[in-house]
C-alpha cells in the first residue's frame, strides 16, 4: 500500500536479469517509440495520398505478407549467422526501407516498398526472441518476456500519440522519424549486445545432433507445431481489436473517437498491469494459465455482441486485455522451452509466422463476416475459437512431462556463462529505477 512497498515490489519484478537483457529491452522500447508506418499506413494512403480504401487494404496486406516471408528466412539466419548480425541487418534494412517508403508516389512502387518494409521490420523478431532465450535463465523467462512485451506496449502507446500530431504536420516526418529511431536501435545492438548464440561444440554429449536442425525438424515437431497452431487461433482473436472491433463499432453508430477511447484502454491496462500480473503468474501452472487466457480472450470478444453501450464495450476490452497480459509471456516462455538450443531461431521464426499469417487473415475474415452475416456472428466465432484454443492447450500440455514443463528440454541452458556473470547487479539498479518511475504513469 505504501510507496516504499510498491517500490520494493517493482524492484523485485525486474531484479535478477542480466545486463544484456536490459540493453535488448531498451532496443525494443526505442524501436516501438518509432512505430509510425504500421499505425498510420491506411490514413497516409487514403487521406494524404488520396488512394482508395481497397488499395490501402492491398498495401496493408502486402505489408503483412512480407512479415510471413521474413519470419522463416530470419529464423534460419538467426541460427546460421547469429542473433546479432541478423538483428543488425533487419534494423538497418528497416530504416532504409521505411525512409524510402516516405518518398514513393507511384502506386506500384508504394506497394513494392510496403512489402519490403513488412519483410524487414518483422525480420528482427526471431532474433530478439532467440537472444532473450539465450541470455535469460529458464526460470526467469516468463518474467523477461513479460517485461519485453510491456516495453512494446509502452512504446506503442507513446508513439501512437506522438505520431498523430506528427502526421498532422507531415507524414514524411513520421517515416523519417521511424527510420532514425530504428538506426538508433541498430547502434545499440552494435555497441552493447554481444553475440549470444550458443557454441555448437560446447554442448557436451547431447550437442552432436543439434547442428542438424532444419526447418524439416521444426515441421516434424508435432507438439511445437501444435503450439504454433494454437498461437494462430489466439492471434486471430486478439487482432479483432484492431480490425473487427472498429468495423463493428462503426456499423453500430459509434464514432472513431469513441473507438480510440476504448482501444486506448487496452494499452493503458497493459502498461499498468503487465508487471504486477506477471509476478502473480510466473511460477504457476502454464497449462491452466494458457487455458484460462484462451477462454478469457474468446469470451471477452464474444461479449462484444452485447455491447450496446460504450461502457459495455470498454468492459469487454478489459476482459480480453487481461487474457493478453497472461497469454503473451506464458506462451513465449513455452515456445522457448520447446525450442532446442541450436534451433531457437527457426523455432521462433515459425512461431512469429503464426502471428504474421493471422495478420493477413484477420482483417479479411472480419470484413467478410460482418458484411455477409453481421457483427454478432463474428463475436460468436471468437468465442468458439477461444474454446477450441483452450481445449487445445489443455490437451497439448496434459502430456507435457512435469520436469520438462518446469525447466524445459534444453539442459544446456544452465551452462551459459553470460547469465552468471557477477557484474549484472549494477545495471539492474539503474534500469529498476527507471522501471519504477515509468510504472507509476499511464500511456
Amino acid at each position: 500500500m505504501s510507496v516504499d512497498r510498491m517500490r520494493r515490489a517493482a524492484l523485485a519484478s525486474v531484479s535478477g536479469l542480466p545486463r544484456e537483457f536490459w540493453w535488448l529491452w531498451t532496443s525494443t522500447l526505442v524501436n516501438r517509440l518509432g512505430a509510425f508506418v504500421a499505425t498510420f499506413m491506411t490514413l497516409y494512403l487514403t487521406l494524404d495520398r488520396g488512394y482508395s480504401a481497397s488499395f490501402a487494404g492491398l498495401v496493408v496486406a502486402l505489408h503483412g505478407l512480407g512479415g510471413v516471408v521474413s519470419s522463416l528466412v530470419a529464423g534460419v539466419m538467426t541460427d546460421r549467422l547469429g542473433r546479432r548480425p541478423t538483428l543488425m541487418a533487419a534494423q538497418l534494412s528497416t530504416a532504409f526501407s521505411v525512409a524510402l517508403l516516405g518518398f514513393m508516389r507511384d502506386p506500384a512502387t508504394i506497394a513494392a516498398v510496403a512489402l519490403l518494409v513488412g519483410m524487414t521490420s518483422n525480420a528482427s523478431r526471431p532474433a530478439v526472441q532467440a537472444m532473450m532465450a539465450d541470455i535469460v535463465r529458464p526460470e526467469d523467462r516468463v518474467r523477461a518476456f513479460a517485461l519485453n512485451y510491456w516495453a512494446i506496449n509502452l512504446g506503442f502507446a507513446v508513439s501512437a500519440t506522438a505520431a498523430g500530431f506528427i502526421a498532422e504536420y507531415s507524414y514524411l516526418a513520421g517515416f523519417l522519424g521511424e527510420a532514425v529511431l530504428t538506426l538508433v536501435c541498430a547502434v545499440l545492438v552494435y555497441v552493447k549486445l554481444p553475440e549470444s548464440r550458443p557454441d555448437k561444440g560446447a554442448d557436451g554429449a547431447g550437442g552432436g545432433a543439434e547442428p542438424e536442425i532444419g526447418m524439416g525438424t521444426v515441421l516434424r515437431d508435432g507438439r511445437f507445431m501444435g503450439v504454433v497452431g494454437l498461437s494462430f487461433l489466439i492471434s486471430l482473436i486478439f487482432m479483432q481489436g484492431s480490425f473487427g472491433l472498429p468495423l463493428s463499432m462503426g456499423a453500430a453508430g459509434f464514432t472513431p473517437g469513441e473507438y480510440g477511447m476504448v482501444i486506448a484502454l487496452n494499452g493503458v491496462l497493459i502498461v499498468l498491469l503487465q508487471i504486477p500480473v506477471t509476478r502473480l503468474i510466473e511460477h504457476r501452472d502454464p497449462q491452466k494459465l494458457l487455458v484460462a487466457s484462451a477462454l478469457l480472450a474468446g469470451y471477452g470478444f464474444g461479449m462484444t455482441a452485447f455491447g450496446g453501450s460504450l461502457g459495455v464495450i470498454a468492459l469487454t476490452v478489459c476482459v480480453w486485455t487481461v487474457a493478453e497480459i497472461i497469454n503473451s509471456p506464458t506462451q513465449m516462455g513455452l515456445v522457448a522451452r520447446l525450442s532446442p538450443t541450436h534451433g531457437r531461431g527457426r523455432y521462433q521464426g515459425m512461431y512469429t509466422m503464426s502471428w504474421a499469417v493471422a495478420s493477413l487473415i484477420a482483417p479479411l475474415s472480419a470484413g467478410f463476416v460482418i458484411d455477409r452475416l453481421g457483427a454478432g456472428w463474428l463475436w460468436g466465432a471468437m468465442a468458439v475459437l477461444g474454446s477450441l484454443a483452450g481445449l487445445g492447450y489443455w490437451l497439448l500440455m496434459r502430456n507435457l512431462p512435469e520436469a520438462e514443463a518446469e525447466a524445459g528440454p534444453e539442459a544446456s541452458d544452465v551452462e551459459r556463462p553470460e547469465v552468471e556473470r557477477p557484474d549484472v547487479e549494477q545495471p539492474e539498479v539503474r534500469v529498476d529505477a527507471a522501471a519504477v518511475a515509468v510504472s507509476t504513469t499511464t500511456a
